[in-house]
């Protein structure tokens, strides 16, 4: 294949990767109109519903970030006892069924630690804090997936040599080795932040879908749809979708700045 012939193939794969995106889009669009979700955003309920969204998603995804830091740098530079294991565990939530995922948790709270948890900690069944758990769970399995192989690739000879230099270990974790997997540490945000704002069967089987209350925009989603209201629906799918669209250019104009 000549170089011609191979940048019309990847230009080919990469039209057809994004029309795909753009059509969706543009279905949306076409069967609810650009107006629909302005509409959506005078009601009390949903204006709710999205700022409870982008607070929980924020939250989790910052929360999945901070603890998949020191995770991913402990599973990408030290072979431990366990860390086969750890690494497999992790990787679980990405692969169950969020609604399975949802049901192991609300077990969870049903068994004797989590009763204690609710009873003199933090309630989380039914609860607002129930929707950051549900999210944290799945974004934080994201999170050490992206940032595992961001701290492979970053060469351990520099933190060597930033300890032979006089650095503690975590002096060169802090000065050398996180500086240069600053875009693996934004990817893995950008990506649990989207999983978080999106996450709906963990949500709705954990925290519930009390509208007011527990309502997110994909619970919201859920609950027009039951009552047959499919331009209201797609109003707030349009409306997630240009939010979520929004915050990513944000956070990915805020990567490359740095």
């Amino acid at each position: 294949m000549g170089n011609r012939s191979f940048g019309l193939f990847l230009a080919a794969a990469s039209l057809a990767a994004t029309g795909l995106v753009a059509a969706v889009l543009a279905a949306q669009a076409g069967y609810a109109g650009l107006v629909a979700p302005l509409r959506a955003l005078a009601e009390p309920g949903i204006r709710h519903a999205v700022a409870l969204s982008l607070v929980t998603a924020t939250v989790s995804a910052t929360l999945a970030v901070a603890l998949a830091v020191p995770v991913a740098y402990g599973l990408a530079r030290y072979r431990v006892p366990g860390a086969a294991v750890a690494d497999l565990l992790l990787d679980l939530p990405v692969v169950l069924s969020p609604v399975a995922l949802g049901v192991s948790l609300l077990l969870f709270f049903r068994g004797p630690a989590g009763r204690w948890i609710e009873a003199h900690l933090v309630r989380f069944v039914f609860e607002v804090p129930g929707i950051v758990l549900a999210q944290f769970v799945v974004a934080l399995a994201l999170s050490v997936r992206v940032l595992k192989a961001a701290f492979q690739d970053v060469d351990v000879r520099y933190e060597q040599v930033a300890r032979f230099l006089g650095c503690t270990a975590w002096g060169a974790f802090r000065r050398v080795t996180l500086p240069l997997a600053r875009r693996g540490v934004v990817a893995a945000y950008i990506l649990a932040w989207a999983r978080s704002v999106g996450e709906f069967g963990a949500t709705v089987t954990l925290a519930g879908a009390v509208p007011g209350k527990t309502e997110t925009v994909p619970v919201a989603i859920y609950l027009r749809l039951a009552d047959a209201d499919v331009t209201g629906a797609v109003a707030l799918i349009l409306l997630l979708s240009g939010l979520s669209l929004a915050v990513l250019v944000g956070v990915r104009a805020l990567g490359g700045a740095r």
